[in-house]
């Protein structure tokens, strides 16, 4: 309940702020509802928007994006337990238990520490990222290039996708730097970086970067993170960009496989990708990054779980084991159920904006795989929906930022448990 209070008290603020006059260039005040989409793609670090960043909003406009963006990012929870923790020096036992599940740790222990750790890993990535970023933009827009150099440093770690790059057209993302390695490159960086988690960062230095040392959750994020990194880039660079130069092309590639991760930044124009590339960034999108990491979709490990458990359902094992641990049955069961929540919710929400625009199915699930992904790639459509549309796309951001089970246990909260067993009947599977 905390955690999806939060959310929404966030919203609501950005909403209001984003709603004044003084937030737009040209100081007319933006409609309630564009206000309000803009600051649940921002505060769900989506991504999606219906203006056009650098061109609609103001510079107070673009500072309340990015405080979105780095409250939502973070979890706003996790920014308040921080501050109580700094000031007070201690938290209580629910504190601790909330910041366990807002930072996705599966140990109790810890907690504080952990929560420090987010802040100060946050803050140093994203001053990095800045400062690798501030000779391509100072080159271009001098001084002004230390905002975009920050604004992008820190939309890039916290997977959010909103640029405000005046050069290339109305969204048109970072396509105008797609030639560019140090912009590529930086953003990649900061992607995968924010994409891992911060329990699995943590893992690593804890283990001296020694695999033989990490847990079981930070070996699947890696080699999942991998795979899915480099097999989409492989197919991408053969089945699409074929009229690119070699260098670009291999950029291209690379970075259409990492962005659609839930980042939302594209350095080209996704609209002319073949059915075979849309089709690669919609299952990229649903998949999304790590647990505990400023990524959405339902995520790497998850997926790991899903494939293990269908595999050992087919040597007829009666245990799902990876690296030689055996997973909990309810960890298991878990995954499929995040996996069917999050295929139904994509299904129905691209559907029914497909009905109620009068659109081509394929662009209305792309739209809705972003949404709930929190991804922000789109085909173009966003800007000319309706209102209809436009919540339904807002509530698969929010869905799919708070996640499904935070959401089931706010409304079964009062719930109590069955712990009674029924008669055993089997039923014919498949």
């Amino acid at each position: 309940m905390v955690i999806v209070l939060s959310f929404l008290g966030l919203i609501t603020v950005g909403s209001v702020l984003l709603a004044l006059p003084c937030a737009t260039q040209n100081g007319t005040p933006t409609p309630y509802i564009d206000s309000l989409f803009t600051a649940v793609s921002a505060a769900c670090v989506t991504g999606l928007v219906v203006y056009d960043t650098s061109a609609h909003w103001s510079l107070f406009g673009q500072i309340v994006i990015l405080v979105l963006i780095q409250l939502g990012g973070l979890g706003i929870t996790t920014v308040a337990l921080s501050l109580l923790s700094f000031a007070n020096g201690k938290l209580s036992v629910a504190q601790r238990g909330l910041g366990q599940q807002t930072v996705s740790s599966p140990k109790n222990g810890g907690v504080k520490r952990r929560i420090k750790f987010v802040c100060i890993v946050t803050a140093a990535t994203e001053f990095v990222g800045m400062l690798a970023l501030l000779p391509v933009f100072c080159a271009d827009y001098g001084g002004k290039g230390v905002w975009l150099s920050l604004f992008h440093s820190v939309s890039a770690f916290c997977n959010a996708g909103f640029d405000i790059i005046e050069s290339g057209g109305a969204f048109s993302s970072v396509v105008c730097y797609a030639s560019n390695p140090l912009l590529n490159l930086t953003l990649m960086a900061l992607i995968v970086i924010g994409g891992l988690g911060f329990f699995t960062w943590e893992n690593i230095i804890i283990a001296k970067f020694r695999p033989s040392k990490y847990v079981l959750q930070t070996k699947l994020v890696l080699i999942t993170t991998s795979v899915l990194i480099l097999l989409p880039a492989i197919a991408f660079f053969f089945m699409d960009f074929t009229d690119m130069p070699f260098g670009e092309r291999l950029l291209a590639s690379l970075f259409q496989s990492v962005t659609a991760r839930t980042a939302g930044f594209n350095t080209v124009n996704l609209s002319e990708m073949s059915d075979f590339g849309i089709s690669m960034l919609v299952m990229l999108m649903l998949i999304g990054g790590s647990p505990g990491s400023t990524a959405g979709g339902f995520k790497t490990v998850t997926l790991a779980v899903l494939i293990a458990g269908v595999i050992s359902s087919l040597r007829r094992k009666e245990d799902v084991c990876l690296f030689k641990r055996r997973l909990p049955r309810t960890d298991v069961t878990n995954a499929f159920a995040i996996f069917i929540l999050y295929l139904l919710f994509f299904w129905v929400g691209g559907m029914t904006i497909s009905a109620v625009e009068n659109l081509p199915a394929k662009e209305c699930l792309f739209e809705a795989a972003s949404a709930i992904g929190t991804v922000g790639l789109s085909l173009g459509i966003t800007p000319s929906l309706g209102i209809a549309s436009k919540v339904i796309l807002a509530v698969l951001m929010f869905f799919g930022r708070v996640g499904c089970f935070t959401i089931a246990y706010v409304v079964a909260r009062n719930a109590v448990a069955d712990v009674s067993k029924l008669p055993t009947e089997s039923v014919t599977i498949g």
